[in-house]
């Protein structure tokens, strides 16, 4: 498979309170909206895109239509201390997860959009421990393709 895009696609009965919330919060943006499917994009590159879909709508299969459960959003950042100020202590996001550092390798914190889905907010750190042995180099598709470097990620692992 060469998919050209992924994304995820929360089910919910609250369409548009979904899309203002990833709008005013997370700087979304829409580029289809229905009374029963929304699509958005982040404008910034890369253009990461998230969807809304009507749980009762006819594409999902029967005996599949229920609202989303039991989803984590991860959103990585450069300042998870600047995002805790603006979305919990500033806009009042339900907080999940209180803003705490993990020895794997992540400072971060997890809101709740309203249907319940978590959304946890991460700066990678540098992993310690048993951890730091933990982390794998994985071939990338562009070392797959032949090119020799791929760019690192946060811990410092080619991607």
């Amino acid at each position: 498979m060469n998919p050209t895009g992924f994304y995820p696609v929360i089910a919910t009965s609250r369409i548009d309170e979904l899309r203002d919330f990833y709008t005013t919060h997370f700087g979304f943006r829409p580029t289809f909206t229905s009374d029963w499917y929304i699509s958005l994009v982040l404008p910034e590159k890369p253009h990461y895109e998230l969807a809304i879909l009507d749980h009762t709508h006819p594409t999902i299969p029967e005996g599949y239509r229920e609202p989303v459960r039991g989803l984590l959003l991860n959103f990585e950042v450069d300042d998870v201390d600047a995002e805790y100020e603006r979305l919990v202590t500033r806009a009042g996001l339900p907080l999940a997860l209180p803003l705490r550092d993990e020895d794997f390798g992540q400072r971060h914190f997890i809101v709740t959009d309203p249907t319940g889905v978590l959304i946890d907010v991460i700066t990678p750190t540098p992993p310690t421990g048993e951890y730091t042995e933990q982390y794998v180099s994985r071939p990338t598709l562009d070392q797959a393709a032949g090119q020799d470097e791929a760019p690192e990620n946060s811990q410092g692992l080619r991607r």
